[in-house]
């Protein structure tokens, strides 16, 4: 079981840094979307909960 939890934290790690070069690239290309970047924000909460958790 402790494996699939550092699989899945780590494939959320993975998602949430590339979730943030979409943004980004999005914001450079297109001009800001605040939904995009509440998005992200949320993404890497959830990411963060789930490292907190894993460690803690």
């Amino acid at each position: 079981m402790a494996g699939s939890t550092d699989s899945s934290t780590k494939t959320m790690g993975v998602l949430t840094i590339g979730g943030l070069v979409v943004v980004t690239a999005y914001t450079v290309a297109l001009g800001s979307n605040g939904w995009l970047w509440f998005g992200w924000v949320v993404l890497g909460l959830i990411t963060l909960a789930m490292v907190v958790l894993k460690t803690g």
